[in-house]
């Protein structure tokens, strides 16, 4: 199959052009999972919490506290304005994503794709900047205090800046992607 095999056998040439289906797959199942976790758990902060039976606010709750993540209890506006972007910015193109990553080949995402992750990772910047250096010994809600918390509450972060950078970098460098075609004028 020429989209899988690099073996140099028949569909070798193809497999150059194609799209890496190892990583539309990880985008797909990036965006599939990101569309519970942001109308369960990040809209939380933003909508009434009678909107959301106890078990998921109980979750949430659960996580803060075991994370040590004021900003999911008691949200900078900052970080509210950043949870808006992902309402109604983000989560609209969260299914259409998911959908050309699950196809797979689809090289009509790479604007979108580009603009989304380019987005997600400038938002990300602050977030764990915050969360690296800022003092939560005045916070209402436990933040991290030693280091080693504050790494694990990075590790619930970063793959939100990791996958869309490999996002960014497989619009932009993978040659399925960044080919222009040139379209026949009639």
């Amino acid at each position: 199959d020429g989209r899988r095999g690099l073996s140099g056998g028949p569909g070798a040439g193809l497999a150059m052009a194609a799209a890496p289906r190892w990583r539309e797959r990880l985008f797909a199942l990036y965006f599939l999972s990101h569309i519970p976790v942001t109308l369960l758990i990040d809209l939380q902060p933003l909508l009434p919490a009678a909107l959301y039976p106890p078990a998921l606010t109980e979750l949430l709750q659960g996580y803060a506290a075991a994370f040590r993540d004021p900003l999911m209890l008691q949200p900078p506006e900052w970080f509210k304005a950043f949870i808006y972007c992902e309402a109604f910015l983000q989560m609209p193109f969260f299914p259409i994503a998911a959908y050309a990553f699950l196809k797979g080949g689809c090289k009509w995402i790479r604007t979108p794709a580009i603009i989304y992750s380019t987005h997600v990772a400038t938002t990300l910047v602050p977030i764990l900047a915050h969360i690296l250096f800022h003092d939560f010994s005045k916070s209402e809600h436990s933040g991290p205090q030693t280091l080693h918390e504050r790494l694990a509450l990075l590790s619930i972060y970063v793959p939100y800046l990791l996958i869309p950078l490999l996002i960014l970098y497989t619009m932009l460098c993978h040659p399925h992607y960044s080919h222009v075609e040139k379209r026949k004028r009639k």
